[in-house]
């Protein structure tokens, strides 16, 4: 049977849709790249904004359409929150909540009546490893957030936190590793309450994964701010572990913050990404800005805009806030206009662009080892570009021969010049 895996929203999906690819190819099944082919689609929905929700009911809609034989499967925060629209959108055969997303290949398999084939008839193969191509994967190490920011739908959609062991995440990434693999993302819901529901924690886990596999480059995903010790950034001076964090803000506004719930305040903020550069100077945070958030006056505005430009950060996610039923926020006063709201997003995307390429300027000279990846253009007849990142997450691009091939290799380039979509770069041989 030939099965498509698509997502839309964070990479906590990306990485479910690994590891289901993983237990399908195990049940003997092959995946696709071609959701017109494939006997069975599997959509991971997402429903963090309004926005998102519209793009998975139109996603689902899109692939039904253009696939109308295929068994259709929804799991994801939309269809958790939505289980009967979900159900009802033309072509849907079965909606998996998020909680038992653990059993959505074997329900898959079995509720549809999908034939399969003898368990472990074949091995998995590198095709499952499609969401950053054959050099990076995803592994998921927990879901569920135990705390209740005002605008979140998710912690709603994932429930309680709930951990992975730390012998299956070691497993996990030693078997990726042999695959070929060169960089794990690690992900979760709530990354830093990884292990409080099993009387761990996150550095426990980082710690025992730097000692127990060979994985060259080891990176974290999204990260809330508020669960660092000294210990936690002590391990940054292991060079397997990448110097780059994406610490959600939300707001540079102590007043917003305040109204969302969020547990660190600005000046907690500033210490910590002031501790992370004074341990290597070129450490890259990233962030996001929630844009409108209710009552969100012109001075909160202002203070936000100047601490965020007071930092520096290297990328900024932007959302602008939209209203989101089931969460605090939803019934808060003062609910910011559209108007007000696009023209504040507009000035936020232009002060990101502009802190990025300062961001990217402060590393120009510098020589980093870069994660070449499979994508390439051409320049001309006799040369390519070919695409890679280091270990502060800069995506750089290398002009060499088209005989050449870098593809899953790390070697060092140095950083030249600046271009609108990444750093230009020499190959060091």
């Amino acid at each position: 049977m030939l099965v498509h895996l698509k997502t839309l929203g964070c990479r906590l999906n990306e990485a479910e849709l690994e590891t289901w690819a993983q237990a399908f190819q195990k049940s003997g099944h092959q995946i696709t790249r071609q959701a017109e082919a494939a006997n069975l689609v599997v959509i991971n929905s997402c429903a963090v904004t309004q926005d998102a929700a519209r793009k998975s009911r139109n996603l689902i809609r899109r692939i039904h359409r253009d696939n109308p034989q295929a068994k259709l499967v929804v799991s994801g925060c939309y269809a958790t929150l939505n289980p009967d629209e979900a159900a009802a959108l033309l072509g849907v055969d079965l909606v998996v909540s998020n909680k038992d997303k653990d059993q959505l290949v074997t329900k898959a398999l079995t509720e549809l009546a999908m034939e399969t084939m003898p368990a472990m008839s074949t091995e998995p193969g590198e095709i499952s490893l499609f969401t950053r191509g054959r050099q990076r994967a995803f592994v998921k190490v927990q879901d569920g957030c135990r705390y209740r920011c005002t605008f979140c739908i998710v912690t709603v959609a994932r429930g309680e936190e709930s951990s992975r062991t730390i012998s299956d995440v070691v497993a996990e990434i030693n078997a990726l590793h042999a695959q070929g693999i060169t960089e794990v993302i690690l992900t979760g819901v709530h990354l830093g309450g990884y292990g409080s529901d099993l009387g761990l924690n996150l550095v426990a886990l980082l710690k025992a994964i730097l000692a127990e596999t060979a994985i060259p480059r080891l990176r974290l995903g999204s990260l809330e701010p508020w669960e660092f010790d000294e210990e936690f950034f002590g391990l940054f001076q292991n060079p397997r572990l990448m110097p780059h964090l994406h610490l959600p803000l939300q707001s540079g506004s102590d007043s917003v913050l305040r109204r969302m719930a969020r547990r660190c305040k600005t000046a907690e903020f500033a210490e910590i990404v002031g501790q992370l550069r004074a341990q290597m100077p070129h450490f890259n945070v990233t962030t996001d800005i929630i844009v409108g958030f209710p009552g969100e006056t012109e001075q909160e505005w202002q203070d936000s805009i100047d601490f965020i430009r007071q930092l520096g950060f290297g990328h900024i996610h932007i959302f602008t806030y939209s209203k989101r039923e089931g969460t605090k926020a939803a019934t808060l006063p003062y609910q910011v206009a559209n108007e007000v709201k696009k023209q504040r997003s507009q000035q936020l995307h232009s002060l990101a662009e502009s802190l990025k390429q300062a961001f990217w300027r402060a590393n120009l000279g510098e020589v980093f080892p870069v994660l070449w990846e499979a994508y390439s253009e051409p320049v001309d007849a006799e040369r390519q570009r070919v695409f890679g990142y280091t270990p502060n997450y800069l995506r750089v691009g290398c002009v060499i021969s088209n005989s050449d091939s870098l593809e899953n290799t790390t070697g060092d380039a140095r950083l030249t010049g600046l271009s609108a979509q990444y750093v230009l770069a020499d190959y060091v041989d």
